[in-house]
């Protein structure tokens, strides 16, 4: 898997692709052209003020299109904020039959402009896992009201979380899971204001990588706990067998025996092809010796404490 499309805040959505195809809006009730149903990365968007309904636009895409070689779906906005998208899933997995080719699913990609990420109102996304028995890609956006159950799922490569604040029962819940296939974790951890108390013992199933054979990336991110991460990583046993790892955009310092100096004096990592380490808090002297132990760390970003009287910050919260 090629994960260079993962290494910006949004995956590849801002320019208008995901999973490879081009991001196309539901098609209009007189709309003539339509493209090839599997060509396109359908986004189910509403805006209340136009008085549309989730669930209308998403018949109408299902009538519009040939529903079975839909192979990746966005859902955008469902309503106007104010409720979780519990309905959404439901939707989604009581059509699962209709929908045997979806490989690639994003609930939740809504812009800073339209609502914050802690104004997006999520629920229990386990019934998409269990109803897509096939389904190979799931990112969701926003942490308020998330939950997810341990479950087994046979063919899932890529999972991510994007939240300003990640309950601790997420992340142990995705550490229950069996996910054999899984190949990409991605865990926006936030800040404990918005909902992000997971622990490092939260995360130990995770970095034992007993219940992920196949993973090869590993984000843990936009953490306030950053410091603690990186000590937990730099003897972590999954990491022998990962390709890349990102413990960025949150508020990684120098910090003795945590903070990147565990991480020079931890396990070696020089056979990572990408350490993503940007929008940090370390000061010149450690990232120079970061990057000469460490050449392919990514060390940009980093962020000035004059600028915030001291405090740390993650990039991600509201």
């Amino acid at each position: 898997m090629d994960y260079s499309e993962f290494n910006d805040h949004v995956g590849n959505l801002s320019e208008g692709t995901y999973a490879g195809l081009p991001i196309t809006p539901v098609p209009g009730e007189d709309d003539a052209e339509i493209p090839a149903v599997g060509e396109a990365a359908w986004r189910i968007s509403v805006k209340s003020y136009r008085k549309e309904t989730f669930e209308g636009t998403f018949t109408r895409l299902l009538e519009k299109v040939d529903a079975a070689g839909i192979r990746a779906l966005i859902i955008g906005r469902w309503g106007d904020g104010s409720e979780d998208n519990s309905e959404v899933i439901r939707l989604l997995a009581d059509h699962a039959a209709r929908l045997p080719a979806l490989r690639s699913l994003f609930v939740g990609a809504v812009n800073w402009e339209e609502w914050e990420i802690s104004w997006i109102l999520q629920s229990d996304v386990t019934p998409l896992l269990e109803a897509f028995p096939l389904l190979e890609r799931l990112e969701v956006r926003g942490g308020s009201g998330l939950e997810l159950r341990p479950v087994r799922h046979e063919n899932l490569k890529v999972l991510r979380f994007e939240t300003g604040g990640l309950p601790a029962a997420v992340v142990r819940a995705v550490g229950e899971c069996d996910l054999p296939a899984l190949e990409y974790l991605e865990l926006w951890l936030g800040s404990d204001w918005y909902g992000g108390d997971a622990t490092v013992a939260d995360l130990e199933p995770i970095l034992s990588g007993e219940r992920l054979p196949a993973l090869r990336h590993l984000g843990l991110q936009d953490s306030e706990i950053q410091d603690e991460i990186a000590e937990a990583v730099a003897s972590a046993p999954v990491v022998a067998r990962l390709e890349s790892l990102a413990l960025s955009m949150g508020t990684l310092g120098d910090e003795g025996a945590e903070g990147a100096e565990a991480l020079l004096s931890g396990q070696p990592l020089t056979h990572l092809k990408r350490l993503d380490l940007h929008r940090h808090y370390l000061s010149d002297a450690m990232m120079e010796r970061v990057a000469s132990a460490l050449p392919s760390a990514d060390l940009s970003g980093q962020a000035d404490l004059t600028m915030t009287d001291g405090e740390r910050y993650v990039a991600v919260s509201e």
